[in-house]
């Protein structure tokens, strides 16, 4: 093991020792100033008696394994509480971090720490958070001579996540804003791992998380979760942020959202969003989860039964965030009932000049708003359905239901 490398559990209880070598008290605790230096330790708190002092990071000469920290300057001040301090024994240990890279929350046990010199001081630097077992065995035996646990340990596989990897999930909006902390690593996930993680952590850390993250991303997170957990989030938001959030959303996975919400919650919410969505979930709203119009989503194309290729290349190029979902256009008569169901891929085998409704699917298959949803999943699995047109009494065309819709409902049966 590096000479250079040392253990809060090591750190913690190292002796604290004045110009003449003399024992002045022992370390308690340790703190970042994130704002200053992200990984630096600004800070010792030595318990000398009934008041603690603190050391601060330049008034250090040396820090060494086995003997203590040795200071070069004496001048130490009693202890406050700063509200730009992180302390690591009463801010870190035991707390859950989310380590980006393996894409899930773990609990800090130890910091590894690293000795670096800076001139006439020894500087620490936190270079790794440790969560395995090694980290376990020092917490237990914490006390005992640090070298027999080091070599008790060299057995035991190494844990560790690097620092720099980790974002701390701070529940408080005020210390969240006061670290500084960039969750740009989250925005970058998979909307599905940031579920999952976000499923593992506490009601107050699951707030800390959607009031930071872009609206886009967390409403993307957001439609990966089981529906009461949805709820708890959105309930736990300010109005006007929940109301981004589900405005970022498809009509039917935020109208879903919004239905587990009492009534009063799901109204402040919908007050605070742009009357376009608002209107298109309200509309939602209105139908049965249980039936077609309530599994059914707004977001689809459809043209005049008479329009071209040329006119359909048209209007995809005017809906390219549906390009990823999308997979079948309809066409509609001049009182929008449905007429036709056409194939994406059958746009590319054709010229531009090329009617529509020549390229349309031979049976046109459609279900009512009222259809049950056991029915519906019926029709799904036995045509082998990747979209179904949803129509009202008079046959008009007012959503789709596609296979995602469908997974969704089985998984939650």
């Amino acid at each position: 093991m590096a000479d250079n490398l040392l253990f809060f559990t090591e750190l913690t209880g190292m002796p604290v020792l004045d110009l003449k070598g003399r024992r002045i008290g022992r370390v308690r605790d340790a703190a970042l100033v994130p704002l200053v230096n992200p990984s630096r330790i600004d800070r010792y708190l030595v318990g000398g008696g009934e008041s603690w002092l603190t050391v601060r990071y330049d008034q250090v000469q040396s820090v060494e394994l086995g003997r203590g920290i040795q200071l070069s300057d004496e001048m130490l001040v009693p202890y406050h509480d700063d509200e730009y301090m992180l302390r690591i024994a009463r801010d870190l240990l035991d707390q859950q971090i989310i380590d980006v890279n393996g894409r899930k929350v773990v609990r800090v046990t130890d910091l590894s720490l690293e000795i670096q010199s800076n001139g006439p001081h020894d500087v620490l630097a936190v270079v790794d958070v440790d969560i395995g077992i090694r980290s376990i065995f020092r917490r237990l035996f914490q006390g005992a001579p640090p070298l027999w646990i080091r070599r008790l340990q060299q057995w035991i596989p190494p844990n560790s996540i690097r620092w720099d990897y980790c974002n701390v999930v701070e529940p408080d909006p005020l210390r969240r804003l006061r670290l500084n902390i960039s969750y740009q690593g989250l925005e970058e996930m998979h909307p599905a791992d940031l579920a999952d993680i976000v499923e593992e952590l506490s009601p107050a850390e699951r707030e800390a998380i959607f009031e930071t993250i872009d609206s886009e991303v967390a409403a993307d997170a957001l439609s990966e979760i089981e529906p009461k957990m949805q709820a708890s989030i959105l309930e736990s938001l300010e109005p006007e942020k929940a109301a981004d959030i589900v405005e970022e959303m498809s009509p039917d996975e935020a109208a879903d959202a919004l239905s587990e919400l009492e009534d009063a919650t799901s109204e402040e919410i919908l007050d605070e969003m742009d009357s376009a969505e608002k209107t298109e979930v309200e509309e939602l709203l209105e139908f049965d989860r249980d039936t077609a119009g309530g599994m059914m989503n707004t977001e689809y194309v459809a043209l005049h039964d008479h329009a071209s290729v040329a006119d359909a290349l048209g209007a995809l190029r005017g809906n390219e965030d549906l390009l990823e979902t999308l997979n079948t256009l309809f066409l509609v008569d001049g009182e929008e009932k449905l007429t036709a169901a056409v194939p994406l891929a059958r746009l590319f085998i054709a010229s531009g000049g090329v009617l529509l409704k020549e390229l349309a699917s031979g049976t046109l298959i459609q279900v009512s708003v009222d259809e049950r949803q056991d029915r519906v999943t019926e029709i799904f699995d036995k045509y082998n359905l990747l979209t179904l047109p949803v129509v009202d009494e008079d046959g008009k065309l007012t959503g789709v239901i596609t296979a995602d819709d469908i997974i969704s409902v089985l998984r939650e049966s």
